[in-house]
């Protein structure tokens, strides 16, 4: 049975609900019998895990944090339905996947649209990409709005933008909760936002630490896979221009967001943080990400680079909730970034929204993107195609 979805709900539901009701009938036969206290406890003790598993469940088929049983347990490698093809710019039939090391394979069309819709809603394609300069590889998803076709066939290339899960996260909710083609979707028709290809991924890019995009001495080079490898990847393999590109985030990510553009100004002109925090975190999940070194550290730390570096020419679109439960230092520390960026008069241009009431969640986030897509588009050097029609 799949971890994700109704069915595993349903019948973590039913049994939470079906051990009390057999404890209650059961309670009173175990009455004289010299093993009822054993008996009891056992109904008792699987009445409370039963409970708990249905909130785990439900808590994990919501954010996504696990998405298979191999995850949970940590065995088992992921497979994917469809065998690797990689993708050519201006192709529409997929060739046979190369060996390089670096670059975009295809695992696949996901099925979000059939191949009639691609012309009016675009098209969502699951596949690895493979950094040259880190030598790590993510799966993401890659949305081509229904304007990738048209940009394609003139040679045209299209903006760009990496969309991030916090942490743990799972990139599918970028897909399933966030709705980010949807988004865009709606934005392109009332002709708010450009098209963008989006790149949805998550930022941890090993399982079981949280590296936040940073180049970690002796480990993962995670900042130099987001802010070079992706962009450099996903430009060479489809119509994307390879410096003008956006990064978008919620919680960790938004703080990976921020740290990519300000870091990656040459390719990154734009980031929205959605309820991120700008600091460099040091904790249980993360370790010590700078080798001991308080120089990495302060580079790391968007709030510092504001008050010692030059500002970056990028522009930087956050959000944070007055009553975001755990918020209270984000909320400080986005006060701080706001006073910062204005006591400097730099080129950053920074647009900040403090909402009375939200939460840390998806519904919170994603009633934010419409304005988010809106806010992009002037950031972006859109260059429409000849076939765009006015209706887009």
């Amino acid at each position: 049975m799949a971890l994700n979805g109704m069915p595993l709900v349903v019948l973590v539901a039913t049994l939470a609900v079906a051990s009390p009701v057999l404890t209650y009938v059961l309670w009173g036969r175990m009455a004289g019998r010299t093993w009822r206290l054993p008996v009891r406890g056992g109904l008792l003790l699987t009445s409370q895990l039963c409970a708990v598993l249905l909130v785990a469940v439900l808590a994990n088929d919501y954010g996504y944090f696990y998405t298979s049983w191999s995850e949970v347990f940590g065995t088992g490698a992921v497979t994917t339905a469809a065998p690797p093809v990689a993708v050519h710019r201006g192709t529409s039939a997929p060739v046979p996947a190369t060996t390089s090391p670096a670059g975009v394979v295809v695992l696949g069309d996901t099925g979000w649209s059939s191949p009639a819709q691609w012309a009016t809603r675009g098209r969502v394609l699951s596949v690895e990409v493979r950094g040259g300069s880190s030598g790590l590889a993510e799966h993401a998803y890659v949305y081509l709005p229904p304007q990738y076709g048209a940009a394609s066939a003139h040679h045209v290339r299209l903006p760009a933008a990496e969309v991030m899960t916090g942490y743990p996260g799972h990139e599918q909710s970028l897909l399933t909760r966030m709705k980010y083609p949807d988004q865009e979707l709606a934005a392109l028709r009332v002709h708010r936002t450009v098209p963008m290809v989006l790149v949805m991924l998550r930022p941890a890019v090993t399982q079981s630490r949280d590296t936040e995009c940073t180049d970690v001495p002796g480990g993962p080079q995670a900042l130099t896979f987001f802010g070079q490898d992706v962009p450099r990847a996903i430009s060479s393999a489809f119509w994307v221009r390879g410096d003008d590109w956006a990064v978008i985030g919620d919680s960790t990510g938004g703080y990976c967001a921020t740290k990519i553009a300000m870091t990656h100004a040459d390719v990154f002109r734009a980031a929205v943080s959605l309820s991120g925090y700008y600091f460099a975190l040091h904790d249980h999940t993360t370790g010590d990400l700078w080798g001991g070194s308080s120089v990495l550290r302060d580079l790391n730390d968007p709030l510092w680079r504001l008050a010692h570096l030059p500002e970056p020419p990028i522009g930087l679109f956050v959000s944070i909730g007055r009553d975001e439960h755990g918020s209270s230092q984000s909320y400080a520390e986005t006060m701080q970034l706001q006073r910062a960026v204005a006591a400097a008069h730099g080129p950053l241009r920074l647009t900040c929204v403090v909402l009375p009431h939200g939460g840390h969640n998806f519904g919170t986030w994603s009633a934010l993107l419409p304005r988010a897509f809106s806010w992009l588009a002037p950031q972006l050097r859109s260059e429409p195609t000849p076939s765009f029609r006015p209706g887009w």
